[in-house]
């Protein structure tokens, strides 16, 4: 085996991978930010964010995987020329989502009573009723922003979303500053000063990215004078066909997760907030992960398009490899400092709370011990579900997520999570567990279809 077929292709891959990873990175340094301000207000402000974000992270994983349906019929159509299939993917996409961000800020709002229902510590979840009314609403802004993040992406045009987040982050990081701490003749909100920075940073973002595709050469003759209401009814159907199953693979990916900080907060305020400092750092080096994951969905899309599977399946092993090598570096990372690096969400000189944040920040340490394992898992299963998303193969995919999280996960979670078991560390086993059984599965996956659709072709070929 030729090694360099492979690392030949490094240099484009991160090229195009590059700004999604930083725009991904971008979405987790808004809740970084807001982790480490909130942890200055105590241990039971940031499992309150963590257990008001818990509701946000379920629809937005259905949300944002709905959204990815849009990458891979924009890269098809951009590959074959195909302006009419570009535009109606857009617009039928963009519709779609709107609806889509709709309901699920009316899911989230009113699903708030079952935080009552959860055994939740009950200082937690006063602290994270009104945090997660203004959270919930900007759940339509960021997935209008995905709708045509993921058109922009499929363009190939992934540098003007990473633009709009970036952008999106500084408003967050000042309108922070001001108001969960009540700086400069501001109101001194507290997590509820978050949830504003927060809301209106997502606004920020889709109308930046909207405006600057609107002036975009490339972009403008797509989504420029689009009728909104007029729709392609078999476009429509091909998005919710795709979208609905990219969004229950993601669902049940980060709903097992979700259900981590559920179980953290049946062990009390100080695991909730260690588990929520392990999730945000190890979310950070995920994104790197995604952003490789949409650079597969792109390429392989282009390589559907063009029917070429051979040279599909040589791309998608290079961006496995590459994000092998990167999940290597960063379970490194996570392993020489997985002592020091939650000691930055806690404020250690506070006397008052001193037992609680130590006992956080010990917490935290070990989980990411756990974490520093599954980088690798991670990173495979999610470059893998996004090259079979390029290929627009979603009813197996779902099906082996499912099986991957929630008939082996959950369950070693839930056993080994415990108070006389092993308590948080035994609920990221489980988390271990379900990654590695997903990037077995889905690496079989792909590696079966792409055989076989090589064989199918070749078989046409020699028939004509």
């Amino acid at each position: 085996m030729n090694i360099t077929q492979y690392t030949s292709e490094f240099k484009y891959n991160l090229k195009l991978a590059t700004p999604v990873m930083l725009g991904m990175l971008g979405h987790t340094f808004v809740a970084f930010v807001d982790n480490i301000m909130v942890g200055q207000l105590g241990t039971a402000e940031l499992a309150a964010v963590s257990l008001g974000n818990s509701f946000m992270f379920i629809a937005m994983s259905i949300g944002i995987g709905f959204s990815t349906a849009i990458t891979p019929i924009i890269a098809e159509a951009d590959s074959s020329n195909n302006l009419q299939q570009a535009r109606s993917g857009y617009k039928s996409g963009l519709f779609l989502c709107t609806t889509l961000g709709i309901l699920l800020f009316l899911l989230v709002f009113f699903s708030k009573p079952f935080m009552y229902l959860m055994q939740q510590p009950e200082e937690v979840v006063a602290l994270a009723i009104p945090y997660l009314d203004l959270v919930a609403f900007s759940l339509i802004p960021l997935i209008i922003f995905q709708a045509i993040k993921q058109f922009s992406d499929g363009m190939s045009m992934t540098r003007y979303p990473m633009y709009a987040t970036l952008l999106a982050n500084i408003v967050n990081v000042v309108l922070n500053y001001l108001l969960i701490f009540g700086k400069f003749g501001f109101p001194e909100m507290g997590i509820v000063g978050a949830a504003y920075g927060t809301l209106v940073s997502r606004f920020v973002m889709v109308i930046y990215l909207w405006v600057l595709l609107r002036y975009k050469e490339r972009s403008a003759q797509i989504v420029k004078n689009i009728k909104f209401f007029v729709l392609d009814s078999l476009m429509i159907k091909k998005i919710i066909n795709l979208g609905s199953l990219s969004g229950m693979q993601m669902f049940f990916e980060v709903a097992i997760f979700t259900a981590a900080i559920w179980l953290s907060g049946l062990l009390g305020k100080n695991p909730q907030a260690a588990n929520q400092i392990a999730l945000n750092l190890s979310s950070m080096t995920f994104m790197v992960a995604m952003g490789l994951s949409v650079a597969s969905m792109i390429r392989v899309g282009n390589q559907k398009g063009l029917q070429n599977y051979k040279e599909l399946r040589r791309i998608a092993f290079s961006i496995f490899l590459l994000g092998a090598l990167l999940a290597t570096l960063f379970a490194i990372f996570f392993f020489i400092f997985h002592k020091s690096l939650p000691n930055i969400y806690m404020d250690l000189n506070d006397t008052k709370n001193y037992i609680d944040n130590m006992e956080v920040v010990s917490i935290a340490a070990d989980l990411l011990l756990v974490a520093a394992f599954f980088q690798i898992s991670d990173s495979i299963q999610v470059v893998f579900l996004g090259a079979l998303r390029g290929l627009q193969d979603v009813k197996v995919p779902t099906i082996l997520t499912f099986i991957s999280y929630w008939c082996v996960g959950f369950p070693v979670s839930y056993f080994l999570g415990k108070e006389d078991m092993y308590g948080s560390f035994g609920i990221w086993l489980g988390l271990l567990a379900g990654l590695t059984t997903a990037s077995v599965l889905l690496y079989i996956r792909f590696n079966t279809l792409t055989l076989k659709l090589i064989e199918e072709k070749k078989e046409l070929v020699l028939e004509s």
